[in-house]
Parts: C-alpha cells; sequence; structure tokens
C-alpha cells in the first residue's frame, strides 16, 4: 500500500464522517454492517447520502467490501488508515503538503511532508503485516484472541510505542529524531539530514565510531533498555564541519577501542576520510575540511527492557551486527571482547541513571499489548531472510497487494485510478531502491534520510 494522497483534497466533511464511522464500527466489527455506518456517521441526508459518501470512498480504496461477505458492509484498509491520520494532522496544522517517499521497509514506509511554513518532517507509516499476507490464514487464530483485533492494531500499537520510546530517549539526551505528534499508526517527526550507515562505504576514523556504536548500546542498557534491532538500517550517520581547532579537542573525548584493519585493495579510495593521499599541490590548493561523524538511532517499536526474558539475546544480537557490519564494510575487527550482557545488566539504573523501560510501561501499554506486539514483530524480524535484507521490500508488497485483492473486492471501478497510482509509486520506489542499494563512494556533503526500518 503505498500513500496517494490526491483523492484526499475531493473528500467532502460528510464523506469524513462517514470514513471515521468506519473506523469507530472497525473496533468490534471487520466487517462493519452497512446500517450501523448510517448510524454513526449520523448525516442529514440520512441513508441516501451516506451511501453516495459509501461509494466514493470506497472507489479510491479507503474503504473495501470483501467477498462471500455474510451482510451487507465494509472494513477500513490502510489507504483508509493513512487518510485519517493525514487529516488528524491537518486539523493541527502540522502537516499542510505531502512530498517523496524517502524510504520503504518491511514494516513501515517513510515519507517527506511539510508544514504551512514549508519546514520539512518525516512522516513514518507502520504497516506491520505488509510482508505477512501469505501467512495470515494461517494465523486468523492468533489475530482472533484480540476482539478486533488485526495488523492495523498491531501498527498503531507500533506507532504508539516507538512514540513513547522516542519522547523518554529525546528527554534523556539520546541523539533520536525529534517526536512531534502521533496518530493512529503513524509518527511525524523532524528530519534528519543524515545517511543510513549501510550507504556509507567510508569513514575517517571506523575504530572511532565502532567505539561510540557499542557505548550506545551500553548507554541504553544503563537505562534498562535493548535496541532489539541496532544494525545499519537504524543507524544515521550524521555530518558536521568541524574547526580545526576544535577537532583535535573533540578527538579527546571519543572512547578509545583497539582494533585492527584487514589490508584493503591498493586502489581503494574513502571520500570521507581526511587521511587519502595527496600531492603537494593539491594539499595546498584545496585542504579537505574536517568533520565530525555523529551516530543517529531510529526505529523503536521492537525496543525491550534489560529484565526481558530474551534480553541476553537480543543484546548479543545488537553487538553482534555491530561487528559484523563493521569488519564486512570497513574491514575493522575489534581485538577486545564483549561488550557482555552479564557485565551491562550490572549498570542499569546505576548513577541515578533513570528506567526508560520502566518510563515507557508506566505510559499504559498493558502486557498482553505488548505480547501482541512483540510476536508480531519477531515474525516481520524472522520474515527479513539472514542478511535482514529490507530494501526489497517493495516486491513483497506487490505480492501482498495481490493477496489482498484476492480477498477483497472494492466498490466503484477504480481499476484505472489503481493502475495510475501503482505506475506513479512502482517509478518513485524503483528510484528510492536504486539510490538506497549503491554502496559505492558517497559524497558525505550531500546528505539525505532514508528510514531502514
Amino acid at each position: 500500500m503505498k500513500l496517494d494522497s490526491k483523492a484526499m483534497r475531493h473528500l467532502t466533511a460528510e464523506d469524513w464522517r462517514v470514513l471515521t464511522a468506519v473506523e469507530i464500527g472497525s473496533k468490534n466489527h471487520e466487517v462493519v454492517p452497512t446500517p450501523l455506518i448510517e448510524s454513526i456517521s449520523k448525516l442529514r441526508g440520512g441513508a441516501g447520502r451516506v451511501r453516495h459518501s459509501i461509494s466514493a470512498l470506497a472507489k479510491v480504496g479507503l474503504i473495501a467490501r470483501l467477498k462471500e461477505a455474510r451482510y451487507d458492509g465494509y472494513r477500513l484498509t490502510y489507504g483508509g488508515l493513512d487518510y485519517l491520520a493525514l487529516h488528524t494532522y491537518a486539523s493541527q496544522k502540522a502537516v499542510y503538503s505531502v512530498g517523496n517517499q524517502v524510504g520503504v521497509g518491511k514494516e513501515s514506509d517513510i515519507l517527506v511532508v511539510a508544514d504551512e511554513s514549508g519546514t520539512q518532517r518525516i512522516l513514518k507509516i507502520h504497516r506491520l503485516g505488509r510482508i505477512s499476507f501469505r501467512t495470515v490464514k494461517a494465523n486468523r487464530d492468533y489475530l482472533r484472541r484480540r476482539q478486533g483485533g488485526s495488523w492495523m492494531y498491531l501498527s498503531r500499537l507500533a506507532a504508539e510505542r516507538e512514540y513513547a520510546f522516542m519522547r523518554v530517549l529525546r528527554e534523556e539526551g539520546f541523539l533520536v529524531p525529534e517526536p512531534l505528534s502521533q496518530s493512529r499508526h503513524t509518527i511525524l517527526m523532524s528530519l534528519v539530514d543524515a545517511f543510513p550507515l549501510r550507504q556509507i562505504a567510508a569513514v575517517p576514523d571506523p575504530a572511532a565510531l565502532y567505539a561510540e556504536l557499542i557505548a550506545l548500546i551500553l548507554r541504553l542498557a544503563k537505562h534498562g533498555l535493548i535496541h532489539g534491532d541496532f544494525n545499519e538500517f537504524n543507524i544515521l550517520i550524521k555530518e558536521e564541519p568541524i574547526e580545526s581547532d576544535s577537532y583535535s579537542e573533540g578527538q579527546k573525548t571519543v572512547p578509545s577501542v583497539k582494533g585492527k584493519e584487514v589490508e584493503r585493495p591498493q586502489n581503494s579510495t574513502d571520500p570521507t576520510s581526511t587521511s587519502n593521499t595527496t600531492t603537494s599541490d593539491d594539499a595546498e590548493t584545496t585542504p579537505e575540511p574536517r568533520v565530525k561523524i555523529t551516530p543517529v538511532l531510529i526505529d523503536f517499536p521492537q525496543m525491550v527492557s534489560m529484565d526481558h526474558t530474551n534480553a541476553e539475546m537480543y543484546f548479543d544480537r545488537d553487538v553482534a551486527c555491530v561487528k559484523r557490519f563493521f569488519e564486512r564494510r570497513f574491514h575493522f575487527v575489534s581485538t577486545q571482547p564483549g561488550p557482555f550482557f552479564r557485565d551491562a545488566k550490572k549498570t542499569v539504573g546505576k548513577n541515578g541513571a533513570r528506567r526508560l523501560d520502566a518510563a515507557v510501561e508506566a505510559s499504559g501499554f498493558s502486557k498482553k499489548a505488548l505480547k501482541d506486539l512483540e510476536a508480531a514483530i519477531r515474525e516481520q524480524q524472522e520474515a527479513r531472510g539472514p542478511n535482514g535484507e529490507q530494501d526489497r521490500a517493495s516486491t513483497d508488497d506487490e505480492d501482498a497487494d495481490n493477496d489482498e485483492e484476492d480477498e477483497e473486492e472494492l466498490d466503484g471501478d477504480e481499476d484505472g485510478s489503481e493502475d495510475e497510482r501503482g505506475i506513479g509509486y512502482g517509478e518513485q520506489s524503483e528510484e528510492a531502491e536504486t539510490s538506497k542499494d549503491d554502496t559505492k563512494e558517497i559524497n558525505m556533503s550531500r546528505l539525505a534520510i532514508i528510514d531502514g526500518t
């Protein structure tokens, strides 16, 4: 499901009321009966006006009618949920326009949006279950343990939980995007001018960056948290130019790590490194500016407490992901073992460190809801494959769309609009994948954000 906001301008106030009525009815009905929609929306035009809005909403794919339904009714689609979230942001004057999709993952879509002043922001749309449509029939019993439960419910829960984590992490001084607002299955946050680590071909000092990331894992542990998906997809690298005088001072504060670098090919180049071999003439005419590399952490719905049953497994996996990536990409291998979970466990809450896991748990998430969310996220992570190849979500998304079309029948003739929307976003998605898969030498003075979830 790709967000196409063009139809928003054509929806009337009555259409929004009917769409909201379908959402309200979805809390207790998988398929909301048409008479119930009429009762909740309470339009002045009566049943005739409600059915007119239903037809308009179904034509653009915001609601859908299931095949072989036992009664006349409609269900809310992801597109309808997207529109309701955008409508909320527009009412808050937080979002005025929707731009390009800058990231696509197995569990979310990332778009650039802007407010009325033109300030760009990031809109993250959670889409749990996108890669699970082929197995969702086998998991119907799991979903139906909760009345009205669905992937939309889990996506909403993931957004609420991630927003809560972002707020407490930001308050504690962690470098994360600023959470601005949250609605349904979406999060509105500040735009970070940075590249995901997986796109970075070289850095000036791999040992220093490695030490900083390991220190970040340990700092999270001290506050009672484990990221759970600490890899090159969920770490943004921000470049900040620094003065020559302050560079030497800043270097003293970088944690030290013993390690070794594997020998590189003779013809390899490093566009971001400040120690490349240059001729004396070039050094005199074009001195290369020094930069500070700062990691920014993203993607938090899967975070777990240090008291979690599988905490040691999640902690060790995060550490292993960093080690494996640095060896593969930067040819850097740390000679220091660890860090180890048993040592990190001893630091939890020490020196007055605030337990952020307790702070999020106190924000109203029930154990049952967290159990459902954890199971869903674990299924998504397992579906990525052994290498965590999240960049192939567009192919999975097309398969999911095809499977979803087999289960539902949309009212109205929407073949034309569906094809037109698919072609446009297909081209855009292909461009995004091309840029994400490009691991050649990157000019880090031209940074952008691409979510890796």
